[in-house]
């Protein structure tokens, strides 16, 4: 269709396939937002003395949206409490509402899991984690409605960013939008991808820490997939973050960046990341 209609621009959301003229994609680097949830996660393990945390996934390792976000989001859990255990229940499809509440049940019943995160559509995992006193990090949006007793934050899309950068580009000139805008690919830094607020189930230290990760990965200085760990301490008023490096192997111990190394490539992240890091394990 886009070669057809030259004079609109088509954009495609978490798509692959473009142009140079008039057809472009765009997604965001939602695993940012995904290593803040699991800060928040990490240190309610550490006030329940448990160290299993729950994944329900619509997909696991063959997609590598589900797999970056579940890595992500483990690292943010073991840069608090490294001895964090994350489980994660594949259901094979992006949206069925009675397999996220059976994944969420198993989770908590069968492998004793006390936060259960999330990347499916519904807000069943969180209605779950309430039902049955533990905790949880949504996605997509604030579920704290849902889950008023248990649920902690979940990341966002701040889509509006995105739409107004390209609506803007196009409006000015349709000619120059790829020149402009391109295939776009943004995170924290430009607002695209966040959390939700922190709800007061949150443990005390938990938004000094994600202030401390959210402004080094704003800075350029450090992301979530190079060999440069992150480990928060202290208590609320004084949280401390400390960088270490460290080499970042996945959960078979091969060695995918090495220590001091620089971030995985982008290219990784969205399209061929297909391996689970130390910590994360599939339990289905």
């Amino acid at each position: 269709k886009a070669k057809e209609y030259p004079d609109i621009i088509f954009s495609h959301a978490t798509g692959y396939l473009s142009n140079d003229k008039n057809f472009n994609n765009y997604f965001g680097r939602i695993y940012q937002a995904r290593y803040l949830a699991g800060i928040a996660a990490g240190y309610k393990s550490l006030e329940m003395n448990n160290n299993n945390i729950g994944y329900v996934s619509a997909w696991g390792t063959e997609y590598a949206e589900t797999c970056s976000g579940i890595n992500a989001f483990a690292m943010g859990c073991m840069a608090v409490n490294p001895n964090a255990k994350i489980s994660v229940y594949e259901i094979s499809t992006w949206g069925d509402q009675q397999l996220e509440r059976q994944a969420a049940e198993t989770l908590i019943d069968t492998y004793g899991c006390c936060v259960i995160a999330q990347h499916c559509d519904s807000a069943q995992p969180q209605i779950v984690a309430n039902e049955k006193g533990v905790f949880g990090c949504g996605y997509n949006s604030d579920m704290t409605k849902e889950a008023p007793e248990s649920h902690l934050c979940a990341p966002v899309w701040n889509w509006d960013v995105y739409y107004a950068t390209a609506i803007k580009a196009a409006m000015e000139d349709h000619t120059t939008f790829m020149t402009k805008v391109g295939n776009y690919y943004e995170g924290l830094n430009a607002g695209l991808v966040g959390v939700s607020e922190l709800s007061a189930n949150n443990e005390p230290e938990a938004q000094e820490a994600i202030d401390l990760a959210t402004d080094l990965m704003k800075s350029g200085n450090w992301d979530v997939f190079s060999g440069v760990k992150l480990s928060f301490s202290g208590e609320k008023g004084a949280v401390t973050m400390a960088q270490a490096d460290a080499d970042l192997v996945d959960n078979t111990g091969a060695v995918i960046v090495a220590a001091g190394g620089a971030s995985v490539d982008d290219g990784v992240i969205q399209g061929s990341m297909n391996y689970y890091v130390e910590g994360v394990t599939q339990v289905n």
